[in-house]
């Protein structure tokens, strides 16, 4: 599968996640964050050792792959801190909201910028290999789990 398209299908995905830990409650806070938390980190792995650092020296997409390394850094430490938070605060649930927001924006960004100047630069041959190596980045950050 073309690397933008399982971003793309894989945004979907997490942003339905996001909106089922926000409303999770009681003891389903907790499994539905291990879930997103799982898939979270699977996601960032695959921009982050696939896309990103081939993106990075491209001009015309430094300053967002840039972005997008700090956006992952933002949503890692919100992440960390839950994990210190009882999930049936309501301080839990709002720093379950502030993820979900910066996710999300994090993702609209990446689709309507990042992704018009990776298609400006890689070939549909590189976007499929680059596909092929973040599923298999996936598939293992989902079997570790």
């Amino acid at each position: 599968m073309d690397a933008l398209d399982l971003i793309k299908e894989d945004h979907k995905r997490l942003k339905k996640l996001l909106k089922d830990t926000l409303e999770a409650e009681g003891s389903q806070r907790e499994h539905a964050m291990d879930h997103l938390r799982t898939e979270l980190v699977a996601h960032e792995r695959m921009e982050e050792e696939v896309l990103y650092p081939r993106l990075r020296d491209e001009n015309k997409a430094r300053q967002e792959v840039l972005e997008g390394y700090e956006e992952h850094h933002v949503a890692d430490v919100i992440l960390d801190e839950l994990l210190d938070v009882p999930a049936e605060t309501d301080l839990w649930k709002a720093k379950v909201k502030v993820l979900k927001e910066n996710v999300e924006h994090h993702m609209d960004e990446e689709e309507s910028e990042l992704f018009k100047k990776a298609r400006a630069v890689l070939d549909r041959d590189e976007l499929e290999r680059l596909g092929e190596r973040m599923e298999q980045i996936k598939r293992s950050a989902e079997d570790a789990d």
